[in-house]
This record gives structure tokens, C-alpha cells and sequence, in this order.
């Protein structure tokens, strides 16, 4: 019998600032794919929903309070095939924000960056990180978000 694993829920965000930039985090150097460019975010707990999630991670690693009013569910990416032992299989979910209260700090990663979507396909990131990034881009040109 295969055993199937648990899929992993996981929340993201692309904060958007006024100039229309998005914040990246480049991940812890000790963490797994450590040193690599993503959406700052983390695993939905168990009994929580994903926008609770996505609040309480974000203050967390950024120091700042999301706007409900301003979350935008806009892409999703999962493992196409069971990835290697030891690792579950994941679903990210990626939100878009352009309102939030405090000021953007890195508390969790190696640094923050405010990247031009053009250039987002320049940094190096985690594999789910890359669909996520392409339909950002594809959503931001048609100024669906």
C-alpha cells in the first residue's frame, strides 16, 4: 500500500507598496532552501484559517498588521508529485496586500527586499515559489489586482 502524506497548508503573501513593488524575503541560511528569495508567509496550524494564518505569520516575520479589507486570495501552487522523504507535499496559498499598519522590518529571514515584478524572475527561489511569482506578474500586467 503507498503511503500518502498529509498535504501541508502553507499562506504567503505579496505585500504591494505604493510604487507598486513587492516584498521578498530571503529565507533563513540554516532553514531549507535557505539563502533563496520567497513570499514571506508559513504552515496554516491546526484550527486556524488560512487568513488567521496568514495574520499572525506575517506579524511575525514583517512587525506589521495586514488590512483584512485589502487581502486578496490571487494564486496557489502544490507539489505536482509526492516530493521526497521526508518532506509532505505542500499547497501554498499567495495573497496580495496593499494596506497594512506599521512599518515593513525583516524579524525572521536573512533580509527584505521591494523588488519590481519585472524582476521578480531574476531572483533565486523556492520551487512553489516560481508559479506563484509568474501568475503575480501575469495579474499585475492585466491590473486585475
Amino acid at each position: 500500500m503507498t503511503d500518502i502524506s498529509t498535504v501541508i497548508p502553507v499562506v504567503a503573501a505579496a505585500l504591494i507598496d505604493e510604487q507598486g513593488r513587492v516584498c521578498r524575503q530571503q529565507r533563513r541560511l540554516t532553514a531549507m532552501h535557505g539563502g533563496l528569495w520567497e513570499f514571506p508567509g508559513g504552515k496554516v496550524e491546526q484550527l486556524e484559517s488560512p487568513e488567521s494564518a496568514l495574520f499572525r505569520e506575517i506579524e511575525e516575520e514583517l512587525g506589521v498588521r495586514l488590512d483584512s479589507r485589502a487581502l486578496v486570495c490571487t494564486a496557489f501552487a502544490s507539489d505536482p508529485a509526492l516530493p521526497p522523504m521526508p518532506r509532505a507535499p505542500h499547497v501554498i496559498l499567495l495573497y496580495t496586500c496593499r494596506r497594512w499598519q506599521g512599518e515593513v522590518r525583516c524579524l525572521d529571514g536573512e533580509q527584505i527586499a521591494w523588488v519590481w515584478p519585472a524582476e521578480l524572475a531574476n531572483l533565486a527561489m523556492p520551487p512553489l515559489d516560481y508559479p506563484l511569482a509568474r501568475r503575480l506578474v501575469e495579474l499585475l500586467g492585466a491590473g486585475a489586482i
